[in-house]
């Protein structure tokens, strides 16, 4: 089970003291992986010897289907709302073939199942803390009260229950939700404390978008087992977790028909980039991000996620007979090709009539030149040491995060921009901010590329990079964090706190 003592002590991986280099920014490496120590016999509670364990492989690529995300049903409608109750327990799950995992989940769900909301309508989630560790439940990209962020501090503990209300008075977009309680986070979210919240709209829903079995959410993110098939979290651990799971299996295979299919991508890992292609080349298009829909859709043949950024992307596969199999590569590492560079395999088993579309435009958004005047202008530095100590730390503005200090205030009702730097020379980074989506004006000194062109939540930031965003804050007031959304290192202290007032 997760202890504090099992994340603020756990051994760092090797290679760099267990730093992200640039393993991580580079094409996938050759070098083979360590391999997870086996086991001893132990004894029982009576005394007697345990059986040992039975070993659990890594499959071949493609060997288990990949599952359907359940959906949440809420337990009343009434009153102009819905109202979920949840349960955050300890399950075992199969991960690997043949195996049990022990995992954290929402609702038995590993990885957590899809809550569907639509703008205007308000949700309240009740959940009810089984584990032995207090936790936090923070809406990801979602506007919401103070007292209902979620916030690394605001937890409930083991027995207990906290109720979230989300009043959804936001565009649509694919936001998630995710354990939130400080020097906890990181693993619990390895362990499986993440969940996807689609929120749709009018808009959205007025689109002849791929829908229904044809749009399918996938969350991706990797993991490190031991030989019997049990996760395994060290702090910091970028060169051990080099299994890719998708909706939690390991590289799997999805049978679709000759058709255009809506994905809704999300990077669930704690620190993994993701580089996506299709084998052949052949092209996706985008068509959302954290935000929402972007306003114009854009082909490429190349989809980046850093950890917790979101893609929302239309693959037509009409273009390819019957009986093709394409696979959907990562050309990032660390770790090799045959680990980490096959993420699943989209098996084309049949044809059928496609009535869907993606029009040319998807939504309007006000120009960069017309945001509003911001009030302030601020700069942000994220660093953490990368000299090879053993307990590395990580930093906002050269400080780690104390939940007691306020380090940025602003005025509600204001727009604000800041340029934030990623300081460190090999390591990469990313920001998320509480509480707005905000506008991407600039990444090192020139326009931001189409991926990035619309509402976003969280943005990377690779070593010596600099993102200049722009910020409007006039929704709540209240104390919110910004932090690194590699979670082991917002769990090292890169993390600070901003108050709306």
């Amino acid at each position: 089970m997760v202890t504090r003592r099992s994340v603020l002590g756990g051994a760092l991986a090797a290679a760099g003291a267990g730093l992200i280099t640039t393993g991580a920014l580079t094409p996938v490496l050759d070098a083979g992986s360590a391999q997870a120590a086996a086991p001893t016999d132990a004894a029982g509670a009576a005394g007697a010897v345990q059986p040992r364990p039975v070993a659990v492989p890594v499959p071949p690529p493609f060997s288990v289907r990949m599952p359907v995300l359940p959906v949440l049903t809420p337990v009343s409608t009434a009153g102009g709302q819905d109202t979920y109750a949840v349960t955050i327990k300890e399950v075992s799950r199969e991960i690997l073939p043949g195996g049990m995992a022990k995992v954290l989940t929402y609702d038995g769900c590993f990885p957590g199942p899809v809550l569907r909301a639509r703008s205007g309508r308000k949700v309240v989630v009740r959940h009810r803390n089984t584990l032995s560790m207090p936790v936090a439940v923070h809406l990801h990209g979602g506007s919401v009260t103070q007292d209902n962020d979620g916030s690394p501090m605001d937890t409930f503990g083991p027995g207990t229950s906290r109720t979230y209300t989300y009043p959804n008075q936001q565009p649509g977009a694919p936001l998630w939700f995710h354990d939130h309680a400080h020097h906890m986070e990181s693993e619990h979210v390895y362990r499986g404390l993440s969940a996807s919240y689609l929120l749709s709209d009018d808009t959205e829903r007025a689109l002849p978008l791929p829908a229904g079995q044809y749009e399918i959410p996938i969350a991706l993110r990797d993991a490190h087992f031991d030989a019997y098939g049990q996760l395994v979290y060290v702090m910091d651990d970028a060169f051990g977790r080099t299994t890719i799971l998708a909706n939690g299996r390991p590289s799997p295979y999805v049978e679709v028909a000759a058709r255009k299919y809506r994905f809704r991508l999300l990077n669930s890992s704690n620190m993994r980039f993701f580089q996506l292609k299709l084998s052949d080349g052949g092209q996706m298009v985008q068509i959302g991000s954290d935000g929402g829909l972007l306003e114009h859709p854009f082909p490429t043949d190349t989809i980046g996620l850093s950890p917790a950024e979101r893609a929302d992307v239309v693959i037509d596969f009409s273009r390819y007979p019957v009986g093709t199999q394409i696979v959907l590569e990562n050309t990032l590492g660390p770790g090799t090709p045959d680990q980490v560079g096959k993420v699943l395999r989209f098996d084309v088993v049949r044809t059928a009539a496609d009535p869907s579309r993606v029009p040319d435009t998807l939504r309007t958004l006000p120009a960069l030149a017309a945001l509003p005047k911001p009030a302030v202008q601020r700069s942000i530095v994220l660093s953490m040491d990368e000299d090879g100590r053993q307990e590395p730390r990580g930093f906002m503005d050269g400080q780690a995060y104390d939940p007691d200090r306020i380090d940025q205030t602003v005025a509600h009702g204001t727009s604000e921009v800041w340029t934030v730097t990623n300081a460190n020379k090999l390591v990469p980074h990313n920001f998320h901010m509480h509480l707005v989506q905000f506008r991407v004006l600039e990444r090192n000194g020139a326009p931001a590329g189409p991926a990035e062109a619309g509402l976003k939540d969280t943005v990377r930031l690779f070593p010596g990079e600099t993102v200049k965003l722009h910020a409007t804050f006039a929704s709540y007031r209240g104390t919110y964090v910004y932090h690194c959304h590699l979670l082991d290192h917002s769990a090292m202290g890169m993390m600070a706190n901003f108050r709306v007032r």
